[in-house]
């Protein structure tokens, strides 16, 4: 079966990341995943959420949001309609997880760090990614916070990238477009270290079982994809190196 844009089953979208998008966050990125565009940008506070204060220990969390014509047709914005959004609060919470994954908050000392992620425009993926950009701008900060001397060592433990891949009219498609994902039988969003651990899989039937041979090919198609996106981060990355 062809795919839409002409890909190989096991090939990710082309995806470049800019760091150093926003002039005045501590640490941000652009990432182009095919038509999809994320703008990350992490903001360092020298303070901790109420539960931490005290334990000498950091925090890093995430907003998630997509501007109205981001998509096809027009979404109005949460904030008119005085509460955020379930889908919202589900995919922040999840970046903050994955980040969190490759931090080591003790070491970070009582710092927050906030990465806002906001979709520019959304063809599939905007959650992973949101996740992949936000480690390069976390990264960022990293660097900033060692140079002004607030942190002492990077508190990075290993990379995270996330990336999709799902059953499509009974094949396995790495990568999913917007069209893609609105077709799948299997959607799965995989989010992996650099050292090839599994940091969170989220998949859904969206009709039938699958099985458990489904779901070992689509974590390998993952594993492919999320090697590639590292190669993108490192490139990106080594501006700050």
């Amino acid at each position: 079966m062809p795919r839409i844009d002409g890909r190989a089953n096991d090939e990710p979208r082309p995806t470049t990341i800019t760091p150093g998008y926003f002039s005045f966050a501590e640490g941000s990125a652009l990432i182009e995943v095919g038509n999809t565009k994320v703008a990350c940008a992490a903001s360092v506070e020298d303070r901790v959420p109420g539960f931490l204060r005290g334990s000498g220990q950091g925090w890093v969390t995430a907003e998630y949001s997509m501007l109205p014509r981001a998509t096809l047709t027009r979404t109005s914005r949460e904030v008119n309609k005085g509460k955020v959004g379930g889908r919202t609060q589900e995919i922040q919470r999840l970046i903050g997880r994955s980040l969190r994954a490759a931090v080591d908050l003790k070491a970070l000392g009582e710092i927050s760090i906030t990465v806002d992620c906001d979709v520019l425009q959304a063809d599939g993926g905007t959650r992973t990614a949101s996740i992949t950009g936000a480690y390069v701008a976390l990264y960022q900060a990293m660097v900033a916070l060692k140079g002004s001397g607030m942190i002492k060592t990077m508190p990075l433990k290993s990379g995270i990238a996330a990336i999709s891949a799902g059953v499509v009219k009974g094949h396995h498609f790495l990568d999913l477009c917007y069209q893609e994902d609105f077709d799948a039988d299997v959607d799965f969003n995989v989010v992996m270290t650099d050292q090839g651990a599994l940091v969170e899989v989220q998949g859904t039937a969206e009709g039938d079982p699958f099985s458990r041979q489904a779901l070992d090919a689509l974590i390998d198609l993952a594993d492919k994809g999320t090697s590639y996106l590292f190669k993108v981060q490192q490139q990106a990355i080594a501006t700050f190196q």
